[in-house]
């Protein structure tokens, strides 16, 4: 019995069973981890100040304070960080540049000495290496690739990375916050709301691993409620001690 009649059930196959899940994360990856960071230091932080036996607007003050200054030191940090990763990409792309402008030659060597490194027939590898260096825009790509793992047309922006990094902290870090602003008089809806976030961010956050939904989601309300736990016993200790 024949297991592939055609060509055609072949590819459609392959095309059906050859797919694969975004291993960078994408969008995806850095607004749930900031969500999930202001989440937890939030929460966290409203938890260790209301274990001290303070007042309720202490408790939203505290709250929305350490929305605000984690949201801007995130979103500070990370314009900084791929600005500064941003700058030294372009660097050694420059430094690329200027070596296949004075040196085309060698560069186009050195691409079919890679080629050749991997296999591919010294022939074949010197002709699609002479190919390929006829542009030089090309060229430069293709060494960007193949020398520093990275495509000169898609390079982070800082700004992008600052505002997303903005909004997902503040998102999460308002969860804690949001049922005292809605009237609530206890800490309870807070820690009940906060870690109900965390098991979805945990959840979503499946969606890049190989993880299952609710092992993510248990696996991250559990290290959230760790947090929350150990800096309510801290503040009430604190309270105690400096009371």
């Amino acid at each position: 019995m024949s297991i592939i009649d055609t060509e055609a059930p072949l590819h459609e196959a392959h095309r059906d069973n050859h797919t694969h899940r975004d291993v960078n994360g994408g969008w995806l990856r850095p607004a749930v981890f900031g969500a999930m960071d202001g989440l937890v230091s939030n929460l966290a932080l409203m938890t260790g100040v209301a274990g001290g036996a303070v007042s309720q607007q202490t408790i939203v003050i505290t709250g929305l304070a350490g929305l605000a200054a984690g949201a801007f030191s995130m979103a500070a940090g990370e314009y900084t960080s791929v600005a500064s990763q941003r700058e030294l990409v372009e660097a050694e792309l420059d430094v690329e540049r200027v070596q296949l402008r004075k040196h085309p030659k060698d560069e186009e060597l050195e691409l079919a000495q890679l080629y050749m490194s991997r296999g591919v027939e010294s022939a074949l590898a010197h002709e699609v290496a002479r190919q390929l260096s006829q542009d030089p825009e090309q060229a430069l790509e293709i060494h960007a690739r193949e020398e520093l793992g990275i495509d000169p047309s898609d390079l982070p922006s800082p700004t992008v990375a600052a505002v997303s990094s903005f909004g997902s902290f503040a998102l999460g870090a308002g969860l804690p916050v949001l049922p005292y602003l809605l009237g609530a008089t206890a800490l309870w809806p807070a820690v009940l709301l906060a870690l109900l976030g965390l098991f979805a961010c945990g959840a979503v956050v499946a969606r890049v691993t190989a993880r299952s939904w609710w092992y993510s989601g248990l696996r991250q309300l559990a290290l959230g409620a760790a947090a929350a736990g150990v800096t309510y016993a801290l503040g009430t200790w604190f309270g105690t001690a400096l009371g």
